[in-house]
């Protein structure tokens, strides 16, 4: 194992900046619109300049941390004292490479913002609530104890639902989904207001795992500060592994980063959030948000392998090694569901919903697979997996977001957003052409993309960890991302509309729009073409990184498995370009006329009908439930009415005592609950 890391502490200031510049920026804008300012330039350039402002510090941050070898800014600042929390920020390899992917891809959103919601009647409230956002996401990756991270955390929750929600008067064109479809009895189309609901109700079940597995790791460990997790890792994961607990306890602190990042069975909100502004589907599914959960991996996985390796343990192996099994499972599952969604949507921003979920599999199954190489392996091939899943988050990050900006010009000049209302737009916008092309085939696998290099680390440690079906899913969904990509691009490019009466004469976006998705296209194939430095970027980061502290190997070699996958992705590409392009093969007419293909195709577009269920299942137990109480209120109403006062006035009381009608009630009741769990926790393992 290398040598420990050094550690520079320095004051609260100069580092913290990094998320502190775009909170601040937030709060003069918010200062602005309560007194009224309603100028555009203001909101916009104060949001620009702020997040700008953010990513410079953070590039300069990481130049320090790489060129002196250091972890930086531990800040000194106590907080909450008792507790032995400091405020501030932490920032080693990994940090560094979060904050820049971050800052400048915020920063890129931000710039086409400016003239893509130009004139909207939410143009101060969306700048206000996106810098806030940034800052959010800045604050997750940087900070250096679970409470700071928490915050962060919770923040970009709150700002995603108010910018999923952001045209929350709901008219017909701001929805996903066909309008009048249902599945299973139960609506497929959805509005904003309902959206942003469905983004907070997900990821919230996800943190109250996150809240319990952060108390339960303190108890056990007796810090919340993340330098401090890892040194003293063997103490707190033998803790939990002697009480037979620590797979549970580690599924439950991971539960958050599910839900945040969009895996199985949490995906659901991910794709009905595609109802805000096409810059906010940027934002969110390539530089932020999703991210965070990604990130928590990264971040806690070479954490718990360190201390495992260092403990020795058979129990603690053993249990991590069902902890991470159940990790990569739901990435691999992840993956090839929601890519099979992708081979028949309709939708251009659903389309790439769906793939962002699926690639988000990818990068679970990255950092999953790590654990899973535990006895097995060295720490150099632990640190070679999970830098497998960075490098995947980085390429994934920059031609994820060159996608969604060629979206949200595209369904602006068709007016729909609808792949069936669009086609034929490379001959007028050529530009934004081979922007969609690189980064399409960044996202299919094509080398010398980014995306190739990536995609095909990832594949290797899926195969290195050994689980069969794991590395199945991986390489099969390889071959329908490239299936649905080029699909995608065909039909909006090069065919005619498959609604005649659609066609519009296009044009490319004005220059604040074109240039960030042009830069961000020619940096996925810039970063692949440089793949030797930019893989050498990520080595060095993984040195650099608080329980790795090894030079990950993430050179790409051209093994068997290597080529069966590109001559799947080749073969998925060439079969897809046969039958639109040259057999014109009419799919609506098949799936009328052919009663397995209709079924097959219902399936995968009502989304496994895993939706429906959740509104059967779920909603549905409840509305019984609230059917059950009023009927019950109407008993006791009876009683009373019928001359039993006494016994009428008791009932209702005993209701009132639990239905109050006020909010404050309601989230102490919450708040007590969760206490109570934790008690219990805590007493069973006194016992």
């Amino acid at each position: 194992m290398s040598e420990p890391l050094s550690y520079t502490i320095t004051g609260f200031l100069p580092w913290s900046l990094t998320w502190l510049l775009p909170y601040l920026g937030a709060l003069v804008l918010s200062l602005a619109y309560i007194a009224g300012f309603k100028g555009e330039r203001l909101y916009g350039l104060v949001s620009v300049a702020s997040i700008l402002l953010s990513a410079l510090i953070s590039t300069l941050a990481a130049y320090r941390v790489f060129t002196d070898n250091a972890i930086y800014a531990k800040a000194s600042v106590a907080w909450f004292p008792w507790l032995g929390v400091t405020f501030g920020t932490y920032i080693d390899g990994l940090g560094a490479v979060m904050a820049l992917v971050v800052s400048w891809l915020s920063f890129l959103i931000a710039v086409y913002s400016l003239k893509y919601m130009e004139g909207d009647w939410g143009f101060p409230r969306y700048f206000i609530i996106f810098t806030f956002f940034v800052a959010s996401m800045q604050l997750v990756v940087l900070a250096d104890n679970l409470i700071l991270l928490f915050i962060g955390w919770e923040g970009t929750g709150l700002a995603s639902y108010a910018l999923i929600g952001h045209w929350y008067t709901d008219e017909e064109d701001k929805w996903v989904g066909v309008p009048g479809r249902r599945a299973l009895g139960k609506p497929m189309y959805f509005e904003p207001s309902h959206s942003a609901v469905r983004a907070v109700l997900f990821t919230r079940v996800g943190d109250v795992g996150l809240v319990i597995g952060i108390a339960a790791i303190y108890l056990a460990s007796g810090t919340l500060v993340i330098p401090e997790l890892a040194s003293t890792a063997t103490g707190w994961l033998a803790e939990l592994a002697s009480k037979g607990i620590l797979p549970a306890i580690l599924l439950v602190f991971t539960l958050g980063a599910l839900a945040k990042s969009a895996q199985f069975p949490f995906h659901e909100w991910l794709v009905t959030a595609m109802t805000g502004p096409t810059p906010v589907s940027a934002l969110i599914h390539a530089a932020t948000m999703v991210k965070a959960g990604v990130y928590f991996m990264l971040r806690f996985a070479p954490i718990l392998i360190a201390g495992a390796i260092a403990l020795g343990t058979q129990a603690v192996v053993e249990g991590l090694r069902d902890y991470f099994l159940i990790v990569a499972g739901l990435g691999a599952i992840t993956a090839f569901a929601l890519a099979t969604m992708a081979l028949v949507s309709n939708e251009l921003k659903l389309i790439l919903a769906y793939s962002t979920a699926s690639q988000l599999g990818y990068m679970f199954i990255a950092a999953a697979s790590a654990g899973l190489l535990l006895g097995f392996a060295g720490m150099e091939e632990v640190a070679s997996s999970v830098m497998a899943g960075l490098s995947h988050l980085v390429s994934h990050a920059v031609f994820k977001a060159a996608l969604f900006l060629v979206a949200g010009w595209l369904i602006h000049v068709a007016h729909s957003r609808f792949i069936d209302r669009m086609g034929g737009y490379a001959r007028y916008m050529k530009l934004t052409a081979i922007s969609l092309w690189l980064a399409g085939l960044s996202l299919a696998g094509i080398p010398p993309l980014s995306g190739f290099f990536s995609k095909e680390l990832v594949i290797h440690y899926a195969e290195e960890a050994g689980v069969s079906w794991i590395f199945f899913l991986a390489v099969v969904t390889a071959g329908l991302t490239a299936a649905y990509t080029i699909r995608m691009i065909l039909r909006v490019m090069h065919l005619e509309p498959l609604e005649a009466d659609s066609h519009v004469k296009a044009h490319e976006a004005p220059k604040l729009m074109l240039i960030p998705y042009l830069v961000l296209a020619i940096a996925s194939l810039a970063l692949g073409v440089g793949w030797s430095y930019t893989s050498g970027l990520l080595s060095k980061a993984s040195e650099l990184t608080i329980g790795l502290v090894e030079k990950a190997k993430l050179s790409v070699e051209l093994t068997g498995v290597t080529g069966v996958v590109i001559a799947l992705v080749l073969g998925s590409i060439g079969s897809v370009y046969y039958l639109y392009s040259i057999a014109r093969v009419d799919f609506r007419d098949l799936i009328e006329r052919n009663t397995l293909a209709r079924y097959l195709h219902d399936f995968l577009f009502d989304r496994w009908y895993i939706n429906s269920i959740y509104y059967i299942v779920i909603v549905g137990s409840f509305s019984y439930a609230a059917y059950a109480m009023y009927a019950l209120d109407s008993i006791i109403d009876t009683i009373y009415h019928a001359g039993v006062p006494m016994l009428g006035a008791l009932g209702a009381m005993a209701l009132r005592v639990l239905h109050r009608g006020r909010t404050d009630y309601y989230l102490a009741m919450y708040a007590y609950f969760i206490s109570l769990a934790l008690l219990l926790l805590y007493l069973f393992w006194g016992r």
